[in-house]
């Protein structure tokens, strides 16, 4: 089996993450790209172009893709609110699933999601945050009981707007993003689009994974209504659980991409236990920590994560490879209870009120 070379399909490219993904599963040694696939043939263009999969496998049809690729795990980055149509249209042909983030546009979506899936066939959802070794560093911090029990987590996401760059964050022109956007799905309601959609599961999966698996109570959310946009581009969700508040907040509009140029505030994560704080920023190669025996902030690297921990495609055909359960956010149970908290803020933006979540099943 560890011989074995994964052939690999990426099939719907509305999510410009596809190009990098294609790229982590073109670098890996024992995966192999055996076709991509979408409706709109153009969309596929840079991946040919970058050498990603040669124009002779790429298909519009997904069907003809999946039926000549025979891939062994296919990626799926479609529009928010089409993530269940495309698990249950790839599903049958029983290939393992990689899906885009975030989980899907509500948790009746994600249920059906699952319900979809064959005997031994893996679904992941890939959280891009998960891989960057200030958040992983964080994790490994909270795991080993170095600021105690989690009573409280911080997250501001976000970046300039989804239209200002593409895979391999190349930055788009202002006149390119102002062509876009009227024809884009990411400003689209029924599409699923709007800052909270794109960034609240980051904030709401990751905290759900620095708190042991906890779900809140209750959730209060308020979104911005600008001028001319069906969705929103800034969102503030507070979230009750019985050991504290925590607050997750989303913008696409930040003065910078903090992949380039950190904005204010940051986007990242503080966390605060019962024996000292962790804040882990974007892409930093550091942490600061406070604890009771040393209260004054202090940086601790964060190192380049290892193998299998360094992509989303390395660690699923680890995990595959060995027969081994998906852990942290990228599992269904972690991406499940940051779904809830996703549609409980959805419902408390658009009732403008708290909303209660349903007791675990």
């Amino acid at each position: 089996m560890a011989r074995k070379i994964w052939r690999i399909a990426g099939i719907n490219f509305d999510h410009f993450h596809m190009g990098d993904l294609l790229r982590f599963a073109a670098e890996h040694p024992r995966a192999e790209i055996v076709g991509i696939s979408d409706e709109q043939p153009a969309r596929m263009e840079e991946a040919i172009r970058k050498g990603l999969a040669p124009r002779d496998r790429a298909f519009a049809d997904f069907r003809q893709c999946l039926e000549v690729a025979r891939p062994d795990v296919v990626i799926l980055c479609p529009a928010a609110s089409k993530h269940g149509e495309w698990v249950k249209r790839v599903a049958p042909y029983g290939a393992h699933l990689l899906v885009e983030k975030p989980f899907a546009a509500s948790l009746r979506e994600a249920d059906q999601m699952v319900a979809a899936l064959r005997p031994g066939q893996t679904l992941m959802i890939n959280w891009p945050l998960q891989w960057v070794a200030s958040h992983r560093k964080a994790y490994e911090l909270v795991a080993g009981g170095a600021i105690g029990e989690v009573l409280n987590v911080w997250h501001f996401g976000g970046n300039r707007g989804p239209l200002w760059h593409g895979a391999d964050k190349e930055e788009k022109t202002a006149a390119q993003v102002a062509a876009e956007k009227p024809r884009s799905w990411f400003y689209q309601r029924a599409h699923g689009g709007g800052s909270l959609l794109d960034y609240l599961g980051y904030g709401t999966t990751l905290g759900t994974w620095y708190q042991g698996g906890r779900r809140p109570l209750e959730v209060t959310a308020v979104v911005d209504e600008p001028a001319g946009l069906e969705v929103d581009e800034h969102s503030i969700v507070v979230a009750r659980y019985a050991h504290g508040l925590s607050k997750f907040e989303t913008r696409w509009g930040t003065f910078t991409d903090p992949w380039t140029i950190q904005p204010q505030p940051r986007c990242g994560f503080v966390i605060a236990g019962t024996d000292g704080t962790i804040s882990s920023y974007d892409y930093d190669d550091f942490v600061t920590v406070q604890t009771r025996r040393r209260p004054k902030p202090h940086r601790l690297a964060a190192p380049p994560p290892r193998p299998p921990h360094q992509n989303p495609i390395q660690y699923l055909l680890h995990c595959l490879e060995r027969g081994l359960p998906l852990e942290g956010p990228v599992s269904l149970a972690i991406s499940r209870i940051g779904q809830e908290i996703v549609d409980a803020a959805v419902k408390s933006a658009r009732l403008k009120r708290t909303v209660r979540l349903a007791a675990a099943r």
